[in-house]
Formats: structure tokens, sequence, C-alpha cells
């Protein structure tokens, strides 16, 4: 079956409720089909793994979806494998990665993926979609068995991609990280995902959502910058 994704690059757009933005996105995604939805919270590390769950749960049940978490299951495995659709969520993408790998779900996720399962997630488990976690934004505060994630696309995202740049500081800028990741990776392509957009895929059709444009970052070659108006189909 076609791999159906929705990578989001943030839960909330400032001053606007908890992942308030997403919610029609999430809707259109999942349809009517779907009524439970297993959800990730491991990238939690600040608010216990029930208090995020609470929270995403609160969302979703307002959608018409149910929300069961991994992290209560006492199998996780089986519990992906039986899921209809997986929500992995933001927070810190080594410690989300990582127990990812502890837990043996990330073979799980990436088999359930690939199948057709619905997958979507946002900041953190939009990143884990990616080849790796090499493009997070996150300290690492754990380390993961392996930076290895789903490879559910073929590229990297950099999400809450911005180019702002603090007056006055004198550190890299968003787009001179991302330069040094392909000095070392020359063969990857990175997307910017800017605050307030996501990428929608189904099978080879990739869709830009969002009213900001989106970067592509190549190995020796110029910036590209798109709108939603454009075809991303060349990142398959």
């Amino acid at each position: 079956m076609a791999k159906r994704l929705l990578l989001i690059s943030n839960s909330t757009n400032y001053g606007e409720e908890y992942m308030d933005y997403t919610k029609p996105y999430i809707k259109n995604f999942l349809g009517d089909t779907v009524k439970e939805v297993l959800f990730v919270p491991y990238a939690g590390v600040s608010i216990s793994y029930d208090e995020y769950t609470a929270k995403v749960e609160n969302v979703f049940n307002k959608l018409g979806y149910e929300i069961k978490s991994v992290h209560r299951a006492e199998d996780p495995v089986k519990a992906v494998e039986e899921a209809e659709a997986i929500a992995v969520g933001g927070g810190n993408t080594f410690h989300l990665v990582h127990m990812m790998h502890e837990t043996g779900i990330m073979d799980a996720i990436r088999r359930k993926a690939e199948a057709g399962t619905p997958y979507m997630g946002w900041s953190a488990g939009s990143n884990a979609a990616c080849p790796s976690l090499k493009t997070t934004n996150d300290m690492p505060i754990i380390q993961p068995r392996s930076f290895e994630a789903l490879g559910l696309v073929s590229f990297q995202i950099n999400p809450h991609y911005t180019d702002a740049i603090i007056p006055n500081h004198n550190g890299e800028s968003r787009e001179d990280r991302i330069r040094e990741f392909l000095v070392a990776n020359p063969d990857m392509i990175v997307v910017g995902l800017k605050e307030g957009t996501m990428l929608r895929i189904e099978d080879e059709d990739i869709e830009y959502i969002g009213t900001k444009t989106v970067k592509v970052f190549k190995s020796g070659a110029p910036t590209l910058e798109f709108d939603k108006n454009a075809s991303l189909d060349f990142l398959r």
C-alpha cells in the first residue's frame, strides 16, 4: 500500500491554543475511517508521558478520535502492529529516537507506515520520519544506540526552520548549521519547514501546506525556495 504521512513543523503557532492550526489538516488526513490513534510520547522530557498523552488526547478527542499511548502498552511492538494510525509528538528528538530503539518500535512503526498505516508527526515526530535525527535542533541530552530514524522519506527535515538572526549574536544561523550537515552528508537533501507549515505525502505525491515559503538545501547548490503552489515531487 502507499505511504501516508503528515509531517508538521511545529505543534502550536504563537498566540494559539495547543495544536490549533493543525486540527483541520489532521482531520482531513485521518478522515472518518480511523477511530483510534496510537500516540508516541517519548519526545516529552519535562512533561510526564501521562501528562503529554492527556494534552494530545484533548485535541484528538475533539476531532473524533480516541488516543491510545504506546507507553501504557504491555507490549509496545504489538500496540504498533495493531494501530489504525500513529502520531509521534514533538519534544527532544534524541530522547524520542533513544526510546524508539529501546522499545523496539522503530522497526515496527517503519513496517506499519510502509504498509500504508497513516503516520503523523510534529517537530521531533517529523524529524523521526527522516533517515536520521541529524537535522534536529535539539540538545543531545541522551545518546541513542543509533542516530538512525524511520527513513519514511529520503530527505531530511529541519523543523521550526527560521531565517532569523539574533542581533549581536555571533552563533551560526540555521542555514549555516544545515550547510555544515551537507558538508558531512553531501548526498542528502534538507527541507527547512518553517513554523505553521507541513508536508503531506500520499505515496509518491508530496504536498506542501502553509502560507510561508519552504526552503530546500542541497550540497554545492544555491538554496531553493518554494511556495505552496510549487511541486515538491522532485524530493521523492
